[in-house]
């Protein structure tokens, strides 16, 4: 009896080291981070590409009020309530951070401290950044309005409120390689509006439907699902879905009126106000590689 109790105690302490070590943040490889000092003016292409004030602006933010980034509304979900933290160059938001830092934080989804972030931050898409280009947004952050205050933490039931899980979450769906690969003679404008839409824009976020866990189906990618928040569904982007030109998408990127004159509606209001504010290079990419995907299922 006495042995057979010491190796139920050996497995399962075999089993809590595993399952410790299993679940551990991946910080990025030395070599590997971003390297400072980044451009600030190309930092505000990525800002808008990446739709950063959309969640940490106040609600209904206008004007120079989406470059205070103090945290905004809350983000509803079948896991509970997440809060969009203070990112402003700030005390109480990344004003004390390191670009190694912030790098962890954008590609692997890690805080200075060493803790997992939620999926609702969606790193998931912005593992796929270069580099170059996290400290270009890290440069331009900087030069934005701190503002004071930090936002109420997340409202999660168990077990989504054990955030160490996040690490196994992590190695089924935090993954830097391209989605779709796209053909060998795909045009170069395809291949900029891959990394727009697959890294930064991350559109798979809301565009491709979730499994259980909250990952990204990528065998259904970007064809479109129930919306995170519960509020009805998000269209397709994918052929035969989205049956607009690609001049009609870039230019929908641009306007907000679709090709028969109706106007950009729900939450992707904030969305196109973000991809205004990109080049007509960028829109025609973006516009290029959602023409070049496959049929979706």
């Amino acid at each position: 009896m006495r042995r057979r109790h010491a190796a139920l105690i050996g497995a399962a302490t075999l089993i809590a080291m595993a399952a410790w070590m299993l679940t551990a943040p991946q910080p990025l490889a030395a070599d590997d981070v971003a390297q400072g000092p980044g451009n600030a003016a190309a930092g505000a292409r990525i800002f808008h590409a990446g739709g950063c004030a959309s969640c940490h602006a106040a609600k209904g933010a206008k004007g120079a009020a989406r470059l205070a980034l103090g945290g905004g509304a809350p983000l509803d979900t079948p896991f509970g309530r997440f809060q969009p933290p203070n990112i402003s160059p700030g005390p109480d938001g990344i004003g004390g951070w390191t670009l190694a830092q912030f790098d962890n934080a954008m590609r692997r989804g890690m805080a200075p401290d060493g803790r997992h972030y939620y999926p609702a931050f969606p790193y998931t898409s912005y593992a796929r950044m270069r580099p170059g280009d996290v400290a270009d947004l890290f440069a331009y952050l900087k030069t934005l309005p701190a503002v004071a205050g930090t936002t109420p933490d997340h409202d999660l039931a168990f077990p989504y409120s054990i955030r160490r899980g996040i690490g196994l979450w992590k190695r089924l769906y935090l993954d830097a390689q391209p989605v779709v690969p796209l053909p060998a003679n795909a045009p170069a404008a395809a291949r900029a509006g891959q990394y727009l839409v697959e890294g930064p824009g991350h559109c798979g976020e809301c565009h491709t439907p979730h499994d259980g866990f909250g990952g990204s189906d990528r065998t259904r990618w970007l064809a479109g699902g129930p919306d995170a928040e519960g509020k009805g569904k998000v269209p397709g982007l994918t052929p035969p879905a989205l049956a607009w030109s690609a001049g009609e998408i870039a230019d929908y990127l641009k306007t907000g009126f679709t090709p028969d004159y109706d106007s950009v509606g729900g939450s992707m209001v904030e969305v196109q106000a973000n991809m205004a504010q990109l080049t007509d290079a960028d829109r025609a990419a973006i516009a290029a590689y959602l023409k070049a995907l496959p049929a979706s299922k």
